[in-house]
């Protein structure tokens, strides 16, 4: 059994190139059209047609190059913020905590001595002597 994979949604401004190149795609198509039917016609409104299905070809060819450069650009602040939050997460999680600040050895003058948890030191049993 599959497991199903979660789509992920486009940033938007790779939304919006790939608005753009439908929207050129089909002046294009609908400048081919134009230019088919008024090519059988014989109508003055094929020469028109044909320099709008050019601009439309080209303008095709430039939005499916800014959706390219622009999913390109996505990718990379995806993978900058990813790296970002693995190199401030990755040291604490990989169990890399800082060292412990650790008192100089002997003892300290300034600080009485901690009390034991079980309170005060209780004073041992003497052994008899003979």
């Amino acid at each position: 059994m599959s497991v199903p994979r979660r789509r992920r949604r486009l940033p938007d401004e790779v939304r919006a190139a790939a608005v753009r190149a439908v929207l050129c795609l089909s002046f294009t198509l609908v400048g081919v059209v134009v230019a088919t039917l008024a090519s059988y016609a014989g109508s003055w409104l094929m020469t028109p047609a044909l320099m709008a299905m050019g601009l439309g070809v080209f303008g095709t060819m430039w939005c499916l190059l800014e959706i390219l450069i622009s999913r390109q650009v996505a990718a990379q602040r995806l993978r900058a913020a990813e790296e970002a939050a693995a190199r401030t997460a990755g040291a604490w999680t990989a169990g890399a905590w800082p060292a412990p600040v650790r008192p100089a050895p002997g003892p300290s003058p300034a600080l009485p001595p901690l009390p034991r948890p079980g309170g005060p030191p209780r004073p041992q049993p003497r052994m008899p002597t003979a």
